[in-house]
């Protein structure tokens, strides 16, 4: 069992990891368009390599309607995680993966709006904790209001687009097992930001050796590896122990952020980070 738990943890710590190593590729000129592209690119392919060394895969036995559903659902993450990268143009890497832990209660406002799911009285004092430790591990108010707009715009917005992706995913192609439908929705992010990002692209002079080692180093560990793992340990420990774990993303973020891009993390957030990572700990086993 401990084996399954330490998968579930380190492809959340993988996913963790992807905001400090984008910031660190934009030291090096490439831009979020590039990397986000290329990423989806890489992560496409070898999903769609695993597919077809593995025959027993048979895709006629779904309907093409289900199929092609999975494109934009793809295409949800897709977008998620560019916006995402372009926050922390902006945005310390720190304060743009607290903002994108929104999701958690975005996703249950979206649910009630749309299937009619209306929260409890506990699952909203959650929500409070989550934003208030949202507002702390920003810096406080004083801190937070020198942020800008614009960063916290596009950090929301990803928030957003990942529990649209949530919600989506929980509901289309149930029937198709985890791998073929992972490179499905891979094609639909790699066609949905090829077409957004082509008028950039094609002006861009920045295509090296060093954007196909960006390209494969960030589909490792935020396309290929996280999935695996998750495939693999969450059958065998639960949604609701899998889903405490996969917030180790949080705290993951902030120490690479601090370690290795120097930005400066205050009690005040750290604290913040607690309260959220707390308030998670608590809507998980609710749901549970």
């Amino acid at each position: 069992m401990t084996r399954y738990i330490l998968m579930v943890f380190a492809g959340a710590c993988s996913y963790g990891i992807l905001s400090t190593f984008v910031k660190l590729s934009y030291r090096e000129g490439y831009t979020a368009a590039q990397i986000s592209v290329s990423q989806a690119l890489a992560g496409m392919l070898f999903l769609w390599l695993l597919v077809c060394l593995n025959k027993q895969w048979n895709f006629r036995q779904y309907t093409l309607k289900t199929l092609l559903w999975l494109l934009p659902t793809g295409a949800a993450i897709g977008f998620s995680s560019f916006v995402y990268y372009l926050s922390v143009v902006y945005l310390p890497a720190s304060v743009a993966i607290i903002i994108l832990m929104q999701f958690t209660w975005i996703g249950l406002l979206l649910e009630w709006l749309i299937y009619k799911q209306a929260p409890g009285r506990s699952q909203l004092m959650i929500t409070v904790l989550i934003i208030l430790g949202s507002g702390m591990g920003s810096g406080g108010i004083s801190a937070g209001a020198h942020l800008p707009l614009k960063g916290l715009a596009l950090a929301a917005l990803s928030a957003l687009l990942y529990a649209i992706y949530l919600l989506a995913n929980a509901r289309v192609g149930k029937t198709i097992p985890a791998l073929p439908k992972s490179a499905v929705m891979m094609t639909g992010s790699f066609l949905g930001l090829l077409l957004a990002n082509l008028p950039e692209l094609s002006h861009a002079a920045h295509l090296d050796l060093g954007l196909l080692k960006w390209a494969l180093f960030l589909a490792t560990f935020g396309t290929i590896i996280p999935p695996i793992l998750f495939s693999k340990g969450v059958p065998k420990i639960g949604v609701g122990v899998s889903a405490v774990l996969m917030t180790a993303e949080l705290p993951v973020a902030v120490i690479c952020s601090h370690w290795l891009l120097n930005e400066k993390v205050t009690v005040v957030q750290w604290l913040g980070v607690a309260v959220m990572l707390f308030a998670m700990f608590l809507l998980n086993v609710k749901k549970k």
